[in-house]
């Protein structure tokens, strides 16, 4: 590194010269943080300057990502190995692409020091939806930058500090004369700099199955509110791009009758003192229905018994249905449905530019009732983005591989062993004070499909390869249970078992199906055995949250798009696939794109969904389209304005 300094003017090598351009990009980007914090210090009332400094730190990952996708072009112009980056010419045209780039993203910053106080939330790229029939949007810039001027001039100020810093950098070279060596450097520099701008794209060097996202901000922040503070505006922009299927529609003009048809206010119960019931959660990786022989005693002329002997005896002493259903396809869709009861609707809803809204969950409302919350997951912590939704839903108490703190018993793909993993759950579970809720995800049914070398001669699955697993995961809850059954809080505790979704290995044709595809076990169990018997109707991961505040006497309202299966008399349950909503109400599956209704089906009797009826019953189809109407435009409207929660004047105690 050669440095040549004259009246605060840097001269040196270019590739320098970009670190510390790309650097005062990040400077900017923390200083519109700063001025985001103190327009809005009314929101965020609860910060200690230690606090602050953390979301500083926190923040630094968005602001990585951001600046290299603002800047690509730049970076691209100086690490190209060509001569003529050295001319002034060609720097002039690469500093005002600079001062260009970066000056829309720290507009957008700014602009949110105001617009976030209508929003609640960061900018992201559905606004240009919200907006791109507005005629007059060229005035309304306009008559914003007059009417909010403080934070023009903020902006302002931001892009004479970027040119009068840019400017105090000189690129000095070329340095080396010779042209074979030139060129031979510059294009092997080139692999290394890609890969550290990939790196810095996705949003750190750590093993991950995926780039940061807008819900990742949850994981720096205790108070879901300030995951906004995070989060830097280009980068929600940027994150959000193609992802804003979540659109504000109108189905209903009336209020009242949109409420009339289907409404997710859901009312706390009047019935005295809440009990106070340890509620376990315990999610399983790709477990389909279809494996389970409880469910499927009528298959193979009666002979089948699947894969997962525990459960099967589980199930015996559980409350179950005859219909259970994920809400998605993915394990990121599953959390928000079961936990928060927030299903996703067109894209997972910690991808969407959602994620970061206010919602209500089974951590903050049981929290908020003096319960410990926990959840357990032994992948890397990190992980699918679980331990952000976690702070998001008002679950402090995270436990992943770093916990576990015993890298010997990772599968080498995904975390630690089920087995493994559950008895350690079940240990830390025994010093938890009562009452507590705790939620767990299981790791090793998944592809690559392996197994610990001990069980490989005691499973052997069945004609796919994920059944070996099926049955070590079935085994390693049985070894839970047994472990816990030991513990006094045992006895007074409401476990809740489903899967996160089905898997891609199929054993039936039904399997196959749209309705097949969703196909998952959820069931209840109390030791005591007052739950217990197989309920003709549906059920789905998003019933999960209200059935339970419902069963344990919560007394507040709040809001969740499930229903408390153990009362409600409206059967009906819906999830999305490819473009198209599938409403269940009653005996019939009916799809829906968005503008009408395609399909029909007996579900019950037409178990591979050949013969479309939709022709046949018009009152049935125009019931359930109003149904599923209603349903989007509350699931929509409320995503969009930010209401999955009941403010404190409108959400009562039941006393």
């Amino acid at each position: 590194m050669n440095f040549k300094v004259r009246h605060l003017l840097v001269r040196t090598n270019i590739l320098w010269v970009l670190i510390l351009r790309l650097l005062l990009a990040m400077l900017l980007f923390s200083l519109c943080r700063i001025g985001f914090y103190l327009y809005n210090q009314d929101y965020f009332d609860d910060i200690t300057p230690g606090v602050f400094i953390d979301i500083m730190g926190g923040g630094l990952p968005f602001d990585v990502t951001a600046v290299l996708y603002t800047n690509m072009l730049v970076l691209l112009l100086m690490v190209v190995p060509l001569e003529i980056r050295f001319r002034a010419g060609y720097q002039a045209v690469v500093k005002w692409i600079f001062f260009i780039c970066n000056g829309v993203a720290l507009a957008a910053n700014a602009s949110d020091f105001i617009y976030f106080r209508f929003t609640g939330r960061r900018t992201t790229a559905d606004v240009f939806q919200q907006f791109e029939h507005e005629q007059t949007m060229g005035r309304l810039v306009i008559r914003f930058m007059g009417d909010y001027w403080h934070a023009t001039l903020w902006w302002i100020g931001l892009v004479v500090l970027m040119v009068w810093l840019y400017n105090k950098t000189r690129v000095q070279g070329p340095l080396i004369r010779n042209k074979l060596v030139f060129y031979t450097s510059g294009l092997a520099a080139l692999l290394p700099i890609a890969y550290l701008t990939v790196c810095g794209i996705r949003g750190g060097f750590e093993y991950s199955d995926r780039p940061i996202t807008l819900s990742d901000a949850g994981k720096y922040v205790h108070d879901p509110k300030n995951v906004s503070l995070v989060l830097n505006t280009p980068f929600a922009l940027y994150r959000s791009v193609g992802k804003t299927k979540i659109k504000k529609v109108h189905y209903f003009a009336d209020e009242a009758e949109l409420n009339a048809v289907f409404t997710p206010v859901r009312h706390g119960v009047d019935s005295g003192a809440m009990r106070k019931l340890n509620v376990v959660v315990l999610v399983l990786e790709s477990f389909s229905r279809e494996f389970v022989g409880f469910y499927n005693r009528d298959r193979n002329n009666g002979t089948y018994k699947g894969y997962t002997p525990f459960l099967d005896s589980l199930l015996e002493h559980s409350r179950s249905y005859r219909y259970s259903l994920a809400s998605g396809r993915k394990s990121i869709d599953a959390l928000p449905s079961l936990i928060a009861s927030v299903p996703s609707m067109g894209i997972p809803y910690v991808l969407s530019p959602f994620s970061g809204n206010k919602i209500n969950s089974l951590g903050s409302t049981l929290g908020a009732e003096g319960y410990h919350c926990s959840f357990f997951h032994g992948a890397p912590n990190g992980s699918m983005g679980f331990e952000a939704f976690m702070n998001i839903a008002g679950i402090p108490n995270y436990y992943g591989m770093t916990e576990y703190g015993n890298d010997a018993d990772f599968d080498g793909w995904w975390g630690i062993w089920d087995e493994k993993f559950m008895q350690f759950m079940a240990h830390t579970q025994r010093d938890f004070h009562e009452p507590f809720f705790s939620a767990f995800f299981s790791v090793s049914s998944h592809h690559p499909c392996n197994i610990p070398e001990e069980y490989k001669e005691r499973f052997k699955g069945g004609p796919e390869p994920i059944l070996k697993c099926i049955q070590y995961t079935d085994e390693s809850l049985r070894r839970y249970f047994r472990t816990v059954s030991k513990y006094p809080w045992f006895k007074n505790t409401l476990f809740v078992i489903s899967a996160d979704h089905t898997s891609s290995d199929v054993l039936f044709d039904d399997g196959r199906t749209p309705r097949g595809a969703f196909t998952i076990p959820i069931f209840f169990y109390r030791p005591d055995d007052s739950l217990v018997g197989m309920e003709p109707g549906l059920v789905q991961q998003s019933d999960v949250m209200p059935t339970v505040l419902n069963y344990l006497g919560y007394p507040h309202d709040y809001i969740a798009f499930g229903r408390d299966v153990f009362h409600s008399t409206d059967e009906v349950a819906w999830n999305y696939k490819d473009n198209v909503y599938q409403l269940y109400q009653g005996d019939y599956l009916m799809q829906f794109d968005g503008h009408r209704p395609i399909s029909l089906y007996n579900f019950k009797i037409d178990r591979l969904l050949r013969d479309n009826i939709l022709k046949q019953h018009p009152d049935i189809v125009q019931a359930m389209e109003k149904k599923i109407c209603a349903i989007i435009q509350q699931y929509n409207n409320r995503m969009v304005d930010n209401k999955l929660t009941l403010s404190a004047a409108t959400a009562t105690a039941k006393q």
